[in-house]
């Protein structure tokens, strides 16, 4: 029995001098219970709205006073003509635009009935439907108030718009964060294990004495990888557009070449996990745990990042994910054009040339 129990304290030194098995111990259960809890809501906070008031007259402006001080609105910009609205959608910044017609005040008091719509971006149809209701029952509750001692109250009456999805089908807000988060997975786990492979072979040796320098020798093992994820990323969007009736509504073309550049930055990304690791479970556990929940949980892929606290809002930009998701909604669900998109994909080259830049000065570092 004392060896048995000698055994067992063995165990637990061993254990608790691994300190990247503890962190994986510990840490995981953690950061899982604070990403689920802090990221996983049903609420709305602050979501930015427009506002195209036809009407500026003082029960239009309590309205929206009403809607912006309720604390789940904040007001982005305030609209001109009907057509700035879809501008202002495209650009990814606004959920919903609120339309106050011509002589709102003076139409309520006179015919006691006057009309405001409320269009809604449902490309995440869940969202927008949240905001609908939360709007809806903001409006309904300043016409209680208003008709309070009435006998005959008056009714704002409330026109509903989807934009983009009318049909609110769920598929298409899932199907290109799926593009997004299959990608990035796929391509990042394949590269990751093949340098870390060819440290646990011992194999590195016959590289290293190749003519090869190690950026010839990093981009090597990156384009194989990138034309199977290329065959990948067909099957996806045939898949998205023929079987899940998904509609591309922007130019095909640059959804081709913005996929391509994520592609890159994705297998890149995994070069660089392949590098620091020192062989392939390594590799292949710091793919799957430092890739796979956040980009599920913090990427906009399921659940709205302007819903997160601020901390969680600030880590989702280092995931490469968040930015293709708004490219690929954008030009698939919106039929943006690449001057809506500059941004998102400047942050996706400037990842990949940063992941491949410290994949190399990692490979000299640990080669030499």
């Amino acid at each position: 029995m004392k060896r048995f129990f000698a055994f067992v304290v063995k165990e637990f030194k061993h254990i608790l001098r691994d300190y990247r098995t503890l962190l994986i111990l510990f840490g995981m259960p953690i950061a899982q219970i604070l990403l689920f809890g802090f990221a996983i809501t049903n609420e709305i906070k602050d979501a930015k709205i427009a506002i195209l008031d036809f009407s500026k007259d003082n029960v239009t402006q309590e309205i929206s006073n009403k809607i912006l001080s309720s604390g789940y609105f904040l007001l982005y910009k305030n609209l001109n003509s009907i057509k700035d609205i879809e501008p202002a959608f495209k650009e990814g910044i606004i959920k919903e635009v609120i339309i106050f017609e011509q002589d709102f005040s003076k139409n309520l008091s006179k015919s006691n009935l006057a009309n405001v719509q409320i269009i809604a971006d449902a490309s995440d149809p869940n969202l927008a439907n949240m905001l609908i209701g939360y709007t809806s029952s903001i409006i309904l509750d300043y016409q209680k108030d208003l008709s309070s001692g009435k006998s005959l109250p008056p009714l704002i009456n409330t026109d509903i718009k989807m934009l983009y999805n009318p049909n609110l089908k769920s598929v298409f807000m899932f199907v290109p964060g799926l593009m997004a988060v299959i990608l990035l997975l796929v391509s990042a786990m394949m590269t990751s294990i093949s340098i870390a492979k060819e440290k646990e072979l011992g194999t590195m040796e016959i590289l290293l004495v190749s003519p090869l320098n190690p950026l010839q020798i990093i981009v090597g093992k990156v384009i194989p990888y990138f034309f199977i994820a290329l065959i990948n990323y067909i099957i996806v969007i045939v898949l998205a557009k023929f079987v899940f009736l998904v509609p591309i509504n922007g130019s095909f073309a640059l959804l081709v070449l913005e996929s391509i550049l994520f592609l890159i930055t994705s297998l890149s990304l995994g070069i660089l996990i392949s590098t620091i690791s020192n062989n392939q479970q390594t590799a292949l556990m710091i793919s799957l745990s430092a890739l796979m929940l956040p980009t599920i949980i913090l990427s906009g892929y399921i659940f709205p990042i302007e819903n997160m606290p601020l901390p969680l809002q600030i880590i989702s930009n280092v995931l490469p994910a968040k930015w293709f998701i708004i490219i690929v909604r954008g030009i698939m669900l919106k039929g943006v054009s690449f001057s809506y998109i500059v941004v998102e994909t400047l942050v996706l080259v400037g990842m990949t040339l940063f992941f491949i830049l410290l994949s190399v000065k990692k490979f000299k570092i640990r080669l030499e």
